[in-house]
């Protein structure tokens, strides 16, 4: 079982409103599910480390389940902000394509390691976990198809054929960074990967006629 957190025998007797308190919660839970995995935690880490006892825990989450689903929940809508934010935040492609690798780079960097529920979950396998996974998915991809598909005139499977490409690109390789980011910047690493995807999406011409990448 884990120590409690710093200052958790103050946060025992304190009395928090119940979104601060939910809040509190989950970065406790998120600590234990990071390190353990799902099915290794247990709640009783998790009242400790959150420095609450387990009944207050229980009125706030009926389960461990139903506590992992929501982190789940959470973080998948963040990622899939960041990435619907990537893509409104400019009309050049080309820094967009670099937003859009960024994102994944940044939401993979975070503090907490959040991505490993996201991408790594030892519950992968239970269906409402790969069902708020997969939406988050089609969410990032959607976001980026639908610019692909407005900008170069391809159908919308093409466009989301080369949207998944580029999602999968950027997780895959932002995972690999991670632990080498003493030797290789973030910004180096999004310049680079930014880089080979938009040697390919660059070939397919705007549909106005504009010049790829304007």
């Amino acid at each position: 079982m884990q120590p409690p957190h710093p200052a958790a025998v103050n946060r025992r007797t304190s009395r928090l409103p119940r979104g601060a308190r939910r809040l509190q919660l989950l970065r406790a839970a998120q600590d234990v599910f990071v390190a353990h995995g799902f099915h290794a935690a247990a709640m009783d880490d998790i009242a400790v480390r959150a420095g609450v006892s387990k009944p207050v825990l229980y009125q706030h989450f009926p389960g461990k389940r139903e506590l992992y689903l929501a982190l789940l929940e959470e973080h998948v809508t963040e990622l899939a902000h960041r990435v619907g934010e990537a893509m409104g935040r400019t009309a050049d492609n080309r820094a967009r394509v670099d937003a859009a690798v960024g994102a994944y780079f940044d939401f993979i960097d975070a503090d907490g390691e959040a991505f490993r529920l996201v991408f790594e979950s030892d519950l992968r396998n239970d269906d409402d976990v790969r069902a708020i996974v997969d939406r988050g998915t089609r969410v990032c991809v959607e976001a980026i198809a639908g610019v692909i598909a407005a900008d170069t005139g391809l159908d919308t499977e093409r466009a989301h054929l080369l949207a998944s490409g580029l999602t999968g690109l950027s997780e895959t390789a932002a995972r690999w960074w991670l632990p080498q980011k003493g030797t290789v910047t973030r910004d180096e690493a999004v310049s680079l990967m930014s880089a080979l995807a938009w040697r390919g999406i660059s070939g397919f011409p705007r549909v106005d006629g504009d010049q790829p990448g304007s």
